[in-house]
Protein backbone atom coordinates (compact mmCIF):
# COMPACT_ATOMS: atom_id res chain seq x y z
CA UNK A 1 0.00 0.00 0.00
CA UNK A 2 1.37 3.39 -1.01
CA UNK A 3 1.71 6.38 1.29
CA UNK A 4 -1.31 8.25 -0.14
CA UNK A 5 -3.60 5.27 0.47
CA UNK A 6 -2.26 4.92 4.02
CA UNK A 7 -2.90 8.58 4.80
CA UNK A 8 -6.43 8.37 3.39
CA UNK A 9 -7.25 5.34 5.52
CA UNK A 10 -5.87 6.93 8.68
CA UNK A 11 -7.80 10.12 7.92
CA UNK A 12 -10.96 8.03 7.56
CA UNK A 13 -10.36 6.41 10.94
CA UNK A 14 -9.87 9.77 12.66
CA UNK A 15 -12.81 11.47 10.91
CA UNK A 16 -15.12 8.60 11.72
CA UNK A 17 -13.99 8.84 15.32
CA UNK A 18 -14.71 12.56 15.48
CA UNK A 19 -18.43 11.91 15.31
CA UNK A 20 -18.21 10.53 18.85
CA UNK A 21 -15.08 12.36 19.95
CA UNK A 22 -14.12 12.52 23.62
CA UNK A 23 -13.02 15.82 25.23
CA UNK A 24 -9.34 14.98 24.79
CA UNK A 25 -9.45 14.51 21.01
CA UNK A 26 -6.83 16.68 19.29
CA UNK A 27 -6.46 17.37 15.55
CA UNK A 28 -3.91 19.71 14.03
CA UNK A 29 -0.60 20.08 12.23
CA UNK A 30 3.04 20.60 13.12
CA UNK A 31 6.36 21.53 11.56
CA UNK A 32 9.11 18.98 12.17
CA UNK A 33 12.88 19.05 11.69
CA UNK A 34 14.42 15.58 11.25
CA UNK A 35 17.26 13.76 9.52
CA UNK A 36 16.66 12.89 5.87
CA UNK A 37 16.77 9.31 7.20
CA UNK A 38 18.21 7.76 10.34
CA UNK A 39 21.94 7.77 9.70
CA UNK A 40 21.97 10.78 7.38
CA UNK A 41 23.91 13.92 8.28
CA UNK A 42 21.37 16.04 6.38
CA UNK A 43 18.36 17.57 8.13
CA UNK A 44 15.05 18.23 6.42
CA UNK A 45 11.81 19.97 7.42
CA UNK A 46 8.29 18.71 6.80
CA UNK A 47 4.70 19.29 7.89
CA UNK A 48 3.07 16.42 9.77
CA UNK A 49 -0.38 15.81 11.28
CA UNK A 50 -1.12 16.05 14.98
CA UNK A 51 -3.70 13.43 16.00
CA UNK A 52 -4.93 12.06 19.27
CA UNK A 53 -8.21 10.17 19.50
CA UNK A 54 -9.26 7.25 21.70
CA UNK A 55 -12.81 5.98 21.32
CA UNK A 56 -14.56 2.91 22.59
CA UNK A 57 -12.82 0.82 19.90
CA UNK A 58 -11.20 2.99 17.23
CA UNK A 59 -8.09 5.09 17.79
CA UNK A 60 -5.87 7.36 15.73
CA UNK A 61 -2.70 9.10 16.93
CA UNK A 62 0.71 10.53 16.28
CA UNK A 63 1.59 10.70 19.98
CA UNK A 64 3.60 7.44 20.06
CA UNK A 65 6.22 8.19 17.44
CA UNK A 66 4.37 7.31 14.22
CA UNK A 67 1.13 8.07 12.39
CA UNK A 68 -1.11 5.11 13.17
CA UNK A 69 -4.75 4.14 13.54
CA UNK A 70 -6.78 1.05 14.20
CA UNK A 71 -8.84 -0.72 16.85
CA UNK A 72 -8.26 -1.60 20.51
CA UNK A 73 -9.78 -3.89 23.10
CA UNK A 74 -9.55 -3.46 26.87
CA UNK A 75 -8.11 -6.43 28.74
CA UNK A 76 -7.58 -6.86 32.48
CA UNK A 77 -6.81 -3.78 34.53
CA UNK A 78 -5.34 -0.93 32.50
CA UNK A 79 -4.00 -3.21 29.74
CA UNK A 80 -5.28 -2.93 26.17
CA UNK A 81 -4.52 -4.93 23.03
CA UNK A 82 -4.89 -3.56 19.55
CA UNK A 83 -4.21 -3.82 15.84
CA UNK A 84 -2.98 -0.86 13.82
CA UNK A 85 -2.03 0.38 10.38
CA UNK A 86 0.85 2.86 10.31
CA UNK A 87 2.63 5.13 7.86
CA UNK A 88 6.23 4.00 7.26
CA UNK A 89 9.05 5.99 5.63
CA UNK A 90 10.75 4.27 2.72
CA UNK A 91 14.39 3.21 2.59
CA UNK A 92 16.48 6.35 2.93
CA UNK A 93 13.18 8.28 2.88
CA UNK A 94 12.12 7.21 -0.59
CA UNK A 95 8.86 5.48 -1.62
CA UNK A 96 7.04 5.40 1.74
CA UNK A 97 4.36 2.82 2.43
CA UNK A 98 2.39 1.20 5.22
CA UNK A 99 2.66 -1.42 7.91
CA UNK A 100 0.16 -3.62 9.70
CA UNK A 101 0.76 -4.78 13.24
CA UNK A 102 -0.42 -5.31 16.77
CA UNK A 103 0.35 -3.81 20.16
CA UNK A 104 -0.07 -4.16 23.90
CA UNK A 105 -0.33 -0.98 25.94
CA UNK A 106 -0.59 -0.26 29.65
CA UNK A 107 -1.40 3.06 31.30
CA UNK A 108 -1.27 3.65 35.04
CA UNK A 109 0.65 5.36 37.80
CA UNK A 110 3.65 4.78 40.03
CA UNK A 111 2.48 6.77 43.03
CA UNK A 112 1.50 10.18 41.59
CA UNK A 113 3.54 9.72 38.38
CA UNK A 114 1.59 8.79 35.19
CA UNK A 115 3.14 5.98 33.14
CA UNK A 116 2.46 4.54 29.70
CA UNK A 117 4.19 1.40 28.40
CA UNK A 118 3.84 0.22 24.80
CA UNK A 119 5.00 -2.92 23.00
CA UNK A 120 4.25 -2.64 19.25
CA UNK A 121 4.95 -4.89 16.25
CA UNK A 122 5.00 -3.32 12.76
CA UNK A 123 5.21 -5.55 9.67
CA UNK A 124 5.49 -3.63 6.41
CA UNK A 125 3.05 -4.52 3.64
CA UNK A 126 5.91 -4.55 1.15
CA UNK A 127 7.30 -7.76 2.60
CA UNK A 128 10.88 -7.21 1.45
CA UNK A 129 11.06 -4.25 3.88
CA UNK A 130 10.64 -6.45 6.92
CA UNK A 131 9.31 -5.83 10.42
CA UNK A 132 10.12 -3.79 13.52
CA UNK A 133 9.35 -4.15 17.21
CA UNK A 134 9.07 -1.08 19.47
CA UNK A 135 9.30 -0.94 23.27
CA UNK A 136 8.34 2.53 24.50
CA UNK A 137 7.92 4.03 27.97
CA UNK A 138 6.46 7.49 28.64
CA UNK A 139 6.63 9.14 32.07
CA UNK A 140 4.54 12.18 32.98
CA UNK A 141 6.55 14.89 34.72
CA UNK A 142 4.20 17.82 35.20
CA UNK A 143 0.57 18.83 34.75
CA UNK A 144 -0.81 22.18 35.84
CA UNK A 145 -1.72 25.65 34.62
CA UNK A 146 -2.54 24.29 31.17
CA UNK A 147 0.88 22.68 30.76
CA UNK A 148 1.56 18.96 30.38
CA UNK A 149 5.11 17.63 30.07
CA UNK A 150 6.74 14.22 30.03
CA UNK A 151 9.75 12.21 28.93
CA UNK A 152 9.91 9.04 26.85
CA UNK A 153 12.40 6.39 25.87
CA UNK A 154 12.16 3.86 23.06
CA UNK A 155 14.12 0.91 21.75
CA UNK A 156 13.35 -0.52 18.30
CA UNK A 157 14.49 -3.85 16.89
CA UNK A 158 14.33 -4.89 13.22
CA UNK A 159 14.59 -8.15 11.29
CA UNK A 160 17.09 -9.04 8.57
CA UNK A 161 14.80 -7.87 5.74
CA UNK A 162 14.55 -4.41 7.25
CA UNK A 163 18.32 -4.11 7.73
CA UNK A 164 18.88 -5.20 4.13
CA UNK A 165 16.26 -2.86 2.61
CA UNK A 166 17.16 0.25 4.60
CA UNK A 167 20.91 -0.12 5.20
CA UNK A 168 22.10 -2.97 2.94
CA UNK A 169 23.50 -4.72 6.00
CA UNK A 170 23.17 -8.47 6.54
CA UNK A 171 22.12 -8.43 10.19
CA UNK A 172 19.17 -8.11 12.56
CA UNK A 173 18.58 -7.01 16.13
CA UNK A 174 18.57 -3.63 17.85
CA UNK A 175 18.04 -0.82 15.32
CA UNK A 176 18.06 2.31 17.50
CA UNK A 177 17.33 3.77 20.91
CA UNK A 178 15.89 7.20 21.60
CA UNK A 179 15.18 9.58 24.45
CA UNK A 180 12.97 12.64 24.29
CA UNK A 181 10.70 15.19 25.93
CA UNK A 182 7.18 16.08 24.86
CA UNK A 183 4.52 18.47 26.03
CA UNK A 184 1.46 20.55 25.33
CA UNK A 185 0.18 23.93 26.50
CA UNK A 186 -3.45 25.05 26.45
CA UNK A 187 -3.64 28.36 24.61
CA UNK A 188 -7.41 28.48 25.04
CA UNK A 189 -10.31 26.13 25.79
CA UNK A 190 -9.99 24.62 22.31
CA UNK A 191 -6.44 25.29 21.10
CA UNK A 192 -3.18 23.75 22.33
CA UNK A 193 0.45 24.15 21.34
CA UNK A 194 2.33 20.85 21.16
CA UNK A 195 6.03 20.14 20.99
CA UNK A 196 8.62 17.37 21.02
CA UNK A 197 12.40 17.05 21.07
CA UNK A 198 14.01 13.65 20.57
CA UNK A 199 17.57 12.38 20.28
CA UNK A 200 17.90 9.08 18.44
CA UNK A 201 21.01 6.87 18.25
CA UNK A 202 21.56 3.96 15.85
CA UNK A 203 22.80 0.66 17.23
CA UNK A 204 26.15 -0.82 16.21
CA UNK A 205 24.83 -3.03 13.37
CA UNK A 206 23.35 -0.36 11.07
CA UNK A 207 26.41 1.88 11.49
CA UNK A 208 28.34 -0.60 9.34
CA UNK A 209 26.25 0.61 6.38
CA UNK A 210 27.81 2.84 3.74
CA UNK A 211 24.67 4.99 4.00
CA UNK A 212 25.29 5.92 7.64
CA UNK A 213 27.34 9.07 8.10
CA UNK A 214 25.94 10.25 11.45
CA UNK A 215 25.00 7.76 14.14
CA UNK A 216 22.93 10.20 16.21
CA UNK A 217 20.05 12.36 15.02
CA UNK A 218 17.71 15.01 16.40
CA UNK A 219 13.96 15.30 15.86
CA UNK A 220 12.22 18.56 16.83
CA UNK A 221 8.50 19.23 16.36
CA UNK A 222 6.27 22.24 17.11
CA UNK A 223 2.60 22.40 16.23
CA UNK A 224 -0.93 23.48 16.98
CA UNK A 225 -3.94 21.31 17.74
CA UNK A 226 -7.68 21.88 18.07
CA UNK A 227 -9.44 20.05 20.90
CA UNK A 228 -12.93 18.68 20.31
Amino acid sequence: MKAKQTLLLLAFLSSGAAAQADPDTLVGAAVRSRPLYDGSERQTTDVIPVLRYYGGTLFSRTTHGILEGGARLALAGNLVAGAQMAYEPGPRDGDPGASLGAHLEWSGKAGPVPLNALLRLRDQLESERGAQLDARLTVGLYEGGGLRAGVFGQATWADAKHFAAYYEVADSGLLYTSLGVLGSYELSRRWSAVGLAERRRLADEPTRSAFVSDRSASYVMLGLGYRF
